[in-house]
């Protein structure tokens, strides 16, 4: 597991309701738990391992520009893959020009086997969808382009 993964990994416990959690997979074991009066820290036993090579990040003015100036940006708050439907023969949450109340579901963010509905903040129209779906999308990569009611 990579050290991204857990860092996301962590801040959806943080959010969550579960107050302990514990991960094994082959040679990775992963323990969370909240509660006391300071968080408890994430313990890892992993197997040493050869540090990864160095790589650029990517350029990000590729995704700054697909994104149209007019509207404000939904975004997403993790990673994950993107699911416009619930299921695959339904229809999707919602489409260029629909009009969504807050708390309305937007979309489906797979992230570890976990399906999270992304649901709207404020009521909008939706001007854009800036993905496809079944995309991956990184944490706060620009999802929809909407204008507020």
């Amino acid at each position: 597991m990579k050290l991204d993964e857990i860092k996301e990994l962590a801040r959806i416990f943080g959010k969550s309701k579960l107050d302990k959690m514990k991960i094994k997979m082959k040679d990775f074991e992963l323990e969370m738990e909240k509660g006391g009066e300071a968080p408890t820290p994430a313990t890892v036993v992993a197997p040493a391992a050869a540090p990864a090579p160095v790589t650029p990040p990517p350029a990000p003015v590729e995704a700054a520009a697909e994104v149209p100036a007019k509207g404000d940006i939904i975004s997403s708050p993790m990673v994950g893959t993107y699911y416009a439907s619930p299921s695959p023969d339904s229809p999707p949450f919602v489409t260029v020009g629909d009009i969504v109340k807050k708390g309305q579901p937007l979309c489906i963010l797979e992230a570890m086997k976990i399906m999270n509905e992304l649901d709207a903040e404020f009521d909008c129209k939706i001007i854009d969808i800036l993905v496809e779906d079944g995309e991956a999308v990184e944490y706060d990569k620009p999802l929809f382009v909407v204008e507020k009611l």
